[in-house]
């Protein structure tokens, strides 16, 4: 098929090109540098089956010339990272809302179907686990930034279930549960990279709160397997999915297991998150994805366990 990948340059929109043009589709990719990195996608700069715009997504006019190349649209075009967002919380919204209204209109227009790309952050601080698609979400007050972020990302979903329903748009959403492997920056907040890097710079492993919060880590390897999956599948237009792994941790644990993957001498220093991000910072203590639903539709399971994306990512850090 003919791709248009937002976002492209960036940890995993480069993963996906790599794996379209790897099945001989043809991508087009589209993406400001903001967040994403050049080198990324440097090596397929000679593939004669890649093209790539550098521009913004609130480009009208560009997004329209692209979608109209294609058959389905990648939607990965963000602002992403706990941190970007609290350093740039109008950059944020304006890029994740209106960015998004823009895609969606030109792939209505065109009647091009869309993947959008949203995040576990919809969920908020909900104490049920695991997280099933249909949960309440339960959010924190609008003087904290991060919950800016998850509205943004409730909106994108609203707007492309609303497409479906109102224009018969073929849309499918997926949310995506702290995804990471080779290419990624901690320079967003990102957990495991800035824990890599500390440890191979024999630095302060800083975990936030007590680290006794837990997570699920899933490789993008994984993640671009389940894209794939769901954009081949008719039934999952209309649908929103988790898609991650349900392996869980703590983040001192994870802090300990980098320790030792790495042969760092580095402590472990536990930092408040009012120092780590902003006064009145919330974090949740579990997140879990519920996979039930993507596993029963494309029968998706993940493949790589956290020790191996741990090796993976070490690996990256040391070339």
């Amino acid at each position: 098929m003919n791709a248009l990948v937002t976002g492209g340059a960036g940890f995993i929109g480069s993963h996906l090109v790599e794996a379209l043009l790897a099945r001989d589709d043809k991508v087009w990719m589209i993406d400001d540098l903001s967040t994403g990195r050049f080198e990324n996608i440097a090596h397929l700069e000679e593939h004669p089956g890649f093209q790539y715009v550098i521009d913004t997504i609130l480009d009208e006019r560009v997004v329209s010339e692209l979608t109209a190349k294609v058959d389905v649209v990648f939607h990965l075009a963000a602002a992403v990272g706990v941190q970007y967002i609290i350093d740039n919380p109008l950059k944020a919204l304006e890029t994740n809302i209106r960015g998004t209204e823009i895609v969606l209109q030109q792939a209505n227009e065109y009647k091009k179907k869309v993947m959008i790309f949203s995040t576990s952050e919809i969920y908020g601080k909900a104490n049920h686990q695991p997280c099933a698609e249909d949960d309440d979400r339960v959010l924190g007050s609008t003087t904290i930034s991060r919950w800016g972020y998850s509205s943004s990302k409730a909106i994108d979903e609203f707007l492309a279930l609303a497409y479906h329903r109102e224009k018969q748009l073929p849309v499918v959403i997926v949310r995506l549960f702290n995804t990471c492997g080779p290419r990624q920056t901690g320079q967003y907040g990102m957990v495991i990279p800035r824990f890599v890097k500390q440890a191979l710079l024999d630095h302060p492993l800083t975990v936030y709160g007590d680290g006794q919060q837990t997570r699920c880590f899933c490789d993008v390897s994984d993640v671009v397997s389940g894209v794939l999956a769901l954009i081949e599948e008719p039934a999952a237009n209309g649908e929103v999915l988790n898609l991650g792994s349900d392996e869980e941790t703590t983040i001192e644990e994870l802090a300990r297991r980098v320790l030792e993957l790495t042969g760092s001498d580095s402590e472990i220093e536990f930092i408040p998150y009012e120092k780590a991000y902003e006064e009145g910072f919330e974090d949740m203590r579990r997140r879990i994805p519920d996979l039930s639903k993507i596993r029963s539709l494309v029968g998706y399971e993940p493949r790589i366990s956290l020790a191996e994306l741990l090796e993976r990512v070490v690996a990256d850090f040391k070339r």
